[in-house]
């Protein structure tokens, strides 16, 4: 099936190999704490491939793309913390490269608190999980119509998928007004969505620099992921929502693995939070 859908398009939100007989299952092939340090590449990320707003008024919609990837940092930087949190848990032993970051509250404490090196961590983490909730409840139809069919899904994904579609925060109201507002501030802007789409194929470039292969896996994913949300909620003429019915599986998939790794991630920082 995904061989039929492959197509090539110069100037959209994502690309994407070829595709082949080879698939990860990610409950299988899940992130863990490896040791890797991606600080180089998350600069590079933050300096030169996200927009610069120096007048934010003029650009909100700028400003909030920066957001949502600065929310897939924090998103990640809570996965390190539960893979530290689950290498203590298991009494497993920290490898060599594993002995700089071994203390779960530490980490959090400097990578997503208030009182961290990024202060906005956490509101950025949920602000692009707002996103990603608006562009799934967009595409839920097209979500249910292939649930309904064995050829596009098998039935163990369809019935863990139904669930996810019915709970209630894809309805909720405060995250459509706020992702609304993001979508009314692109509209005002529509020429320039085309740095969007030319930013969002750099930040699925950019994982090819990570040195870690599970790192660089996941990192694809993540960022395919919100750039599917975000082709959803902008990605069409003049700055409306895109066609959810020309989405390949692989943006659909990789759209609700990364809602799947932004509610384990708030997940770990509640927890964290309680203590």
């Amino acid at each position: 099936v995904d061989s039929t859908e492959f197509d090539f398009e110069l100037d959209g939100w994502a690309r994407w190999d070829m595709p082949t007989d080879d698939y990860y299952d990610m409950v299988q092939f899940p992130e863990d704490y490896t040791g890797y340090d991606g600080a180089e590449v998350w600069n590079y990320i933050h300096n030169r491939i996200c927009f610069s707003t120096s007048n934010q008024q003029q650009s909100a919609w700028k400003a909030d793309f920066n957001k949502a990837v600065s929310g897939v940092h924090s998103m990640i930087s809570a996965q390190i913390i539960r893979g530290i949190q689950d290498r203590i848990e298991s009494e497993e032993d920290f490898s060599d490269d594993e002995q700089k970051w071994t203390d779960p509250a530490v980490e959090f404490k400097r990578r997503l608190s208030p009182s961290g090196e990024t202060p906005l961590a956490l509101e950025n983490l949920y602000f692009c999980y707002m996103l990603l909730l608006s562009a799934v409840r967009a595409a839920k139809d097209r979500l249910l119509q292939d649930a309904g069919k064995d050829e596009a899904m098998d039935g163990a994904a369809a019935d863990a998928l139904r669930p996810v579609l019915s709970e209630a925060l894809l309805e909720d109201a405060d995250i459509q007004v706020a992702s609304g507002k993001f979508v009314e501030s692109a509209k005002q802007d529509k020429d320039s969505l085309w740095e969007a789409r030319m930013r969002s194929r750099e930040l699925q470039r950019i994982m090819n620099c990570v040195q870690c292969n599970k790192c660089r896996l996941h990192g694809k994913i993540s960022m395919m992921g919100v750039s599917t949300a975000l082709k959803v909620l902008i990605g069409g003429p003049s700055g409306k929502g895109a066609d959810v019915t020309g989405l390949s599986r692989v943006e659909l998939a990789s759209m609700m693995v990364t809602l799947s790794k932004f509610s384990r991630a708030i997940e770990t920082c509640r927890s964290l939070q309680d203590d």
